[in-house]
């Protein structure tokens, strides 16, 4: 054997009924093992009791703690330790000040980050990727409205439930149900008030309120409204000419936050034109290479795009045999673009991973790789079926976790990621606003950064929370989940981290990463004058 054993169960990946058990049982021993040092270590250090306890040991305990965190290996050079320091001075000050932004509703902070030195840092500081994005949620909602509402054809509709819906076609639509008549936007807004009605379409196509305790006073009243909101924008963005734009509109506001590469997962919906004929998954496949291609033309900086396919997880298991069936062809004709598969909606409500486990072993049985990018563990019920699907991620060789709120609470499972090297991405904004944690002091994801265990930052449904791009989400992680322990290295690791655990092939990762050090740089030195 070339490769020590420990080595080899580093690189073990659980298959859908693949290694032997006695493989993992071996496997589980050795980890079992390198964890008996680690507390032999620690124990070497624990001061005796008829004694005060030795400076140099609590020295080393201190630096060892420090060391396992992120960015706990990486070392600065010295321009980076000055940005540092300034950027602690600025971090402590913001920390005493008597409104702190992460122990707060997002949509109550927002004006005192916009106000924030850190921030204005942060939305300097090239961030790499965002790999956790939502096709609908990605674009501002004053883009929607004052730009797309206000292009010919446009009707809307007022349903029973106090929502909206849009429609673009050429002829007077039918009446939909649970709907009033559809009425051109155009001689509506000659009849009213155009900004109130402006301002009732952004109300309804994002979360935000000024009191969002009294609004939404438990998770499903949130996400109701949650996947309201994307009913509100479907028949917008699915307008083929707007699908095009939307696309480019999204890529432009998260270059402009110094993002140079982004894994979109989209739905894929079916796009229709203005006589209301329909296109294929293939024509939106193609819509996006085509963006995407004319994109990078003007930016020549911005590194590209890929979709990960994604379903609701409300779908039956015959229903998802087809789907990732269609996942694996799309794959297969677009494997530029295509990065892999996964399940979105609420996770409590769903159906767990389990019960689509003839569909997911679909492509080890058919031979082909389809990547997954699951989201798991966005939940706080612990002990349900759902609240498997963290380790049932990993039995199927997911690339990586989307949300994994409730790692902390698998210890097993969280070992097992981290010998696995899957990332969890972290959504603070989201996690916070669809109710799984109030203070982000108290996020789960704190746990993980102070055990350096594989993360990205991204930002899930910005548009839909009033945020953009990824310096929102990432002000919170740095203030909210480090503390005074976070600092520089932290930043440098979790941005290089996002390009690391993209889907792009070695090639375009080297390629990525070396641009995006040249920018990291570029920043430290700006940052300093």
């Amino acid at each position: 054997m070339t490769e020590s054993f420990s080595t080899l169960c580093l690189r073990f990946k659980p298959q859908y009924f693949g290694a032997s058990l006695s493989l993992r049982a071996m496997c589980v021993s050795s980890w079992r093992m390198q964890l008996g040092l680690t507390w032999l270590l620690l124990l070497s250090f624990t001061p005796r009791c008829d004694s005060m306890p030795d400076p140099r040991q609590r020295e080393a305990l201190r630096k060892l703690e420090l060391s396992r965190k992120i960015g706990g290996g990486v070392v600065l050079n010295e321009k980076e330790k000055l940005l540092d320091g300034k950027l602690y001075q600025m971090k402590r000050q913001e920390m005493a000040a008597p409104d702190f932004p992460p122990a707060k509703h997002f949509f109550k902070a927002k004006s005192l980050i916009d106000a924030s030195p850190v921030f204005s840092l942060l939305q300097k500081m090239p961030k790499g990727a965002a790999l956790h994005v939502h096709d609908f949620a990605m674009v501002g909602v004053d883009w929607l409205v004052k730009n797309v509402t206000y292009r010919e054809n446009c009707y809307v509709c007022f349903t029973d439930d106090g929502s909206v819906r849009f429609v673009f076609l050429s002829t007077q639509p039918k009446v939909a149900p649970f709907c009033s008549a559809w009425v051109l936007l155009k001689s509506l807004r000659e009849k009213h008030n155009t900004t109130e009605l402006d301002n009732s379409f952004i109300r309804n196509l994002t979360l935000f309120t000024e009191d969002p305790d009294s609004e939404y006073p438990n998770q499903d009243v949130v996400w109701k409204r949650f996947e309201q909101a994307f009913l509100v924008a479907y028949g917008l963005v699915t307008y083929a000419p707007v699908f095009k734009d939307y696309l480019y509109e999204g890529l432009r506001q998260f270059y402009m936050d110094n993002i140079m590469y982004v894994e979109i997962r989209a739905l894929l919906p079916l796009t229709y034109e203005l006589d209301g004929s329909l296109n294929s998954r293939d024509w939106s496949m193609r819509a996006c290479q085509d963006v995407v291609q004319f994109f990078t033309a003007q930016y020549p900086d911005f590194i590209g795009t890929r979709i990960i396919f994604t379903v609701h997880r409300g779908l039956n298991s015959t229903q998802a045999v087809t789907v990732v069936k269609e996942a694996i062809r799309l794959q297969r004709d677009f494997p530029d673009i295509m990065a892999g598969f996964d399940f979105v909606g609420h996770e409590d409500s769903g159906n767990p991973l389990w019960y689509f486990k003839e569909a997911l072993g679909l492509p080890e049985e058919l031979g082909v790789h389809l990547p997954y990018f699951f989201h798991a563990g966005e939940t706080n019920s612990e002990g349900t079926a759902v609240d498997q699907n963290i380790m049932d991620a990993l039995l199927f060789n997911t690339s990586r976790i989307g949300h994994g709120f409730a790692m902390p609470r698998h210890p097993v499972v969280k070992e097992l990621a981290r010998k696995m090297d899957v990332p969890v991405e972290v959504c603070p904004i989201s996690n916070q606003v669809l109710q799984l944690v109030s203070d982000l002091r108290n996020h789960p994801a704190a746990i993980l950064m102070a055990e350096g265990h594989p993360m990205v930052i991204s930002s899930d449904d910005p548009a839909l929370f009033g945020a953009s791009g990824l310096s929102y989400d990432y002000y919170q992680a740095f203030m909210g989940f480090g503390g005074m322990i976070s600092n520089l290295a932290t930043l440098k690791e979790l941005v290089l981290n996002s390009l690391r655990y993209s889907s792009l092939s070695p090639a375009l990762k080297e390629k990525a990463i070396e641009a995006l050090l040249k920018k990291w740089d570029k920043f430290v030195s700006e940052s300093l004058l």
